[in-house]
C-alpha cells in the first residue's frame, strides 16, 4: 500500500477541462472559461488542456493550429483519432495564457450519430428522438470526448493522473459512460444554473417557495427538455464530485438532479488593477462624456437638463424579464421618479436597459437626432476655427484694448448654418424610450408604459431601453461594454433567478457601485464573505422573504439614497467598491477549484 501511495504521489497530473464555450463564445460560461484561464495555466503551465466542439467560423480568430506533432500524449490521441476519419482540431486558444486545446467537428461522426443515441437510450433511458438540433450536436460532442479520454487513459493512465472537468450538461452527455465503463479519469461536473431552474423561476410565481415540490421528471416533460434535463442529471449523479457556483444553485440541484453538490466553486474575473488610484476614476470620466454625446442627441432635440447634475444608471443580460428583475427595476424606478419630484430636486437620472431582443433597425428617428447632433459639432468646430483665427488677428493688428462684436468675424454662410441645423435638430416629440423598431413590442416597453416612464420633460428618471448589446462598432455609443459600465455610475442587478451573475462583479471590478439580490450567487456570496458590503458600494436588495412591492420599496429607497449622495462621496464609494475587486480575482478564487479536483482524484482512487 505504501509503494502505490509513493508511485501515485510522484505521478504527473493532467487537468482537462471540458466546455461547450471553448472557442466558441456563446452564453455566460464562456466568460468563466475563458477569465479562468491565466490562473490555471499559472498553476498547471503545458498539463492544462481545453476540449469543446469545432465550429470553424467561431473558432477562426481565436483558434491556432499546431501543424506537426508535438510528441504528447494529447497529439498522439488526436493522430489515432484523425485517422479514423474523425475531425479533431488540436493547437492554442489565442487568449492570455494560450492553452492548448482539442476541438471536435461533430459532423464527422457523420451517420454513427444514430447508434449513439440509441444507446444512450439504452443503456441510460435518455430519449433523443424529436429533440432541437442543439441536443444532437452536444450528444455528438460527448461522444467524441467520450472517445478522446477513453484512449487517452488507456495510453497515459499508468503515467499520469488524469482529472477532467466538465461544465454544464451541454459539454456531458459522455460522461455516464465514462463511469459505466471505468475509465482511469477522475471526472468533476459543474452545473453553473439548472435546466430546470432557469424554465421555472421565469414562469412558476412563488419559484423558491415551491421548489422542494417540483417533480422533475413531470416538469422536464412539461417544457419538452427531458433529454438536457436527464443528461444534466445523470452527470451530477455519476461524477466523482459534484459543484455548483452558489448556495442559490445548491437548493435547486437536490430537487432537480437529484445529489447535493460536494463544493460551491464560486465565480471570478481576471482582474487588471491599476497602480495609480486615479487611473480609474479618470476613464470613468473619459467614457462619461461619451455617454454625454448620446444623451444630448436623444434627449436634447426635446428638451435639456443639466448634464453635470445628471447621473447614469444601467441594467443588463439576457432577456429573462422577471428573472433578471427588470420588472422590478422598473417599478422602482417609478417609484424614484415619484420621490424625486417630490423633494424637488434638479438631479437626473438616465437608466440604461441593455439585453438582446429581435429589432428591425435602429430607430430612424434616433439615429437622425445623432446624425445631426454631429453636424451641429461640426459647424461648430468650423466657426470656432474661424473665429479664433480672425480674433486673434484682430487683436495682434487693432488698437482698441476690449473684446469686439464676435458676430463680425464669423461668415453669413456659417451663421446660416448653425441655424438651420439647429432648426432641424429641434422637436417637440418625447425623447423615445426605444433605441430601435422591435419585432414586436415586449414585456420591457409595455411595462415602461405602464409605470408612466416615458420620458417627460418633468420626469427626473429617464429609461433609454437598448434592444441590443453594446460594443464598440454600435453608432449610437461608439464604446465597448466595458468602457460604458465604466462611464456609468451605478448598475442595477436585483435578479429574483441568478446562479451566480457576472453583471454586478464587472462593475466591481471596474470601480461601479452596484445593487445584487440576495437570490443570485454573487450577492449570496457577498453577504457570507463581508460585512459592510453596502458601506462598500454593493447593496443587496432582499428577495428571499420581501413580497415584490416590499423588494420595489427597498431597491427605490436605495436609488434615493444613491442619488442624494455628493460627487465626493459617490467618488469615495467608486474607490471602496475598487478596493474589493481583488477578492473575486481567479489567483484567488482557483483554490475552490483546486478542493474539487483534489477530491476527485481521492475518490477516484479504490
Amino acid at each position: 500500500m505504501a509503494l502505490e501511495s509513493s508511485l501515485s504521489a510522484s505521478k504527473r497530473k493532467l487537468l482537462i477541462e471540458v466546455a461547450w464555450e471553448v472557442c466558441n463564445q456563446v452564453g455566460g460560461i464562456y466568460t468563466v472559461i475563458r477569465s479562468k484561464v491565466p490562473a490555471m495555466v499559472e498553476k498547471w503551465d503545458t498539463d492544462y488542456i481545453l476540449l469543446g466542439p469545432y465550429f470553424p467560423q467561431r473558432a477562426a480568430v481565436e483558434f491556432e493550429p499546431i501543424p506537426y506533432d508535438d510528441g504528447t500524449e494529447i497529439s498522439r490521441v488526436v493522430q489515432n483519432m484523425r485517422s479514423r476519419g474523425l475531425d479533431v482540431q488540436y493547437g492554442h486558444w489565442l487568449i492570455t495564457g494560450k492553452p492548448r486545446v482539442v476541438l471536435f467537428g461533430i459532423q464527422s461522426l457523420g451517420p454513427a450519430i444514430e447508434q449513439v443515441k440509441y444507446g444512450l437510450w439504452e443503456r441510460h433511458r435518455i430519449s433523443t428522438l424529436g429533440v432541437e438540433e442543439l441536443v444532437n450536436q452536444v450528444v455528438g460532442l460527448g461522444e467524441l470526448v467520450r472517445i478522446f479520454l477513453t484512449e487517452l487513459a488507456a495510453e497515459s493512465a499508468q503515467q499520469v493522473d488524469i482529472t477532467v472537468h466538465f461544465h454544464e450538461w451541454m459539454a456531458s452527455s459522455g460522461l455516464p459512460d465514462l463511469r459505466r465503463d471505468n475509465v482511469k479519469i477522475a471526472t468533476v461536473f459543474t452545473t453553473h444554473a439548472t435546466m430546470l431552474g432557469r424554465y421555472l423561476a421565469q414562469n412558476e410565481s412563488g419559484f423558491y417557495g415551491k421548489l422542494p415540490f417540483f417533480d422533475w421528471q413531470r416538469e422536464a416533460k412539461h417544457y419538452n427538455i427531458e433529454a438536457q434535463a436527464m443528461i444534466e442529471r445523470l452527470a451530477a449523479q455519476q461524477s466523482h464530485v459534484f459543484t455548483t457556483v452558489s448556495d442559490v444553485t445548491a437548493r435547486e440541484c437536490e430537487v432537480f438532479l437529484g445529489r447535493v453538490p460536494d463544493l460551491i466553486l464560486p465565480n471570478g474575473l481576471n482582474i487588471m488593477r491599476f497602480t495609480a488610484v486615479h487611473e480609474f476614476q479618470n476613464l470613468h470620466v473619459k467614457y462619461k462624456e461619451r455617454i454625454h454625446e448620446f444623451i444630448m442627441g436623444h434627449f436634447f432635440q426635446s428638451y435639456s437638463f443639466d448634464l453635470e447634475k445628471t447621473l447614469y444608471f444601467f441594467t443588463s443580460g439576457r432577456f429573462e424579464f422577471s428573472n433578471k428583475g427588470y420588472d422590478l427595476t422598473l417599478e422602482a424606478l417609478a417609484r424614484l421618479n415619484w420621490k424625486m419630484r417630490e423633494a424637488n430636486m434638479d438631479m437626473t437620472v438616465v437608466m440604461f436597459m441593455i439585453t438582446k431582443q429581435p429589432f428591425r433597425s435602429i430607430n430612424p428617428d434616433v439615429l437622425h437626432s445623432r446624425a445631426v447632433l454631429d453636424e451641429i459639432q461640426e459647424t461648430c468646430k468650423a466657426i470656432e476655427n474661424q473665429l479664433g483665427d480672425r480674433l486673434f488677428l484682430n487683436a495682434a493688428a487693432g488698437e482698441d484694448i476690449n473684446l469686439p462684436d464676435l458676430n463680425q468675424f464669423v461668415d453669413e454662410y456659417w451663421r446660416l448654418r448653425l441655424r438651420r441645423t439647429i432648426q432641424s435638430f429641434k422637436t417637440n416629440n418625447l425623447p423615445p424610450f426605444v433605441t430601435h423598431d422591435l419585432v414586436q413590442e415586449d414585456d420591457m416597453v409595455r411595462v415602461i408604459r405602464q409605470v408612466q416612464l416615458v420620458n417627460n420633460s418633468y420626469d427626473r428618471v429617464k429609461v433609454v431601453y437598448h434592444p441590443d448589446f453594446i460594443a464598440s462598432t454600435n453608432p449610437l455609443f461608439g464604446l465597448d461594454y466595458g468602457q460604458f459600465v465604466r462611464g456609468c455610475h451605478l448598475g442595477v442587478f436585483p435578479s429574483y433567478y441568478e446562479p451566480w451573475g457576472y453583471t454586478p462583479l464587472e462593475c466591481v471590478v471596474r470601480g461601479i457601485p452596484t445593487v445584487t439580490s440576495d437570490l443570485s450567487g454573487f450577492g449570496d456570496f457577498i453577504m457570507q464573505i463581508m460585512r459592510d458590503y453596502e458601506n462598500r458600494g454593493i447593496y443587496v436588495v432582499n428577495r428571499k422573504t420581501q413580497t415584490f412591492n416590499e423588494a420595489a420599496d427597498q431597491l427605490a429607497n436605495i436609488l434615493f439614497r444613491f442619488v442624494r449622495l455628493s460627487q465626493r462621496d459617490r467618488i469615495t464609494q467608486r474607490n471602496r467598491v475598487e478596493n474589493i475587486a481583488e477578492v473575486f480575482d481567479w489567483t484567488n478564487l482557483r483554490s475552490y477549484y483546486d478542493t474539487a479536483h483534489d477530491l476527485a482524484l481521492k475518490r477516484r482512487k479504490p
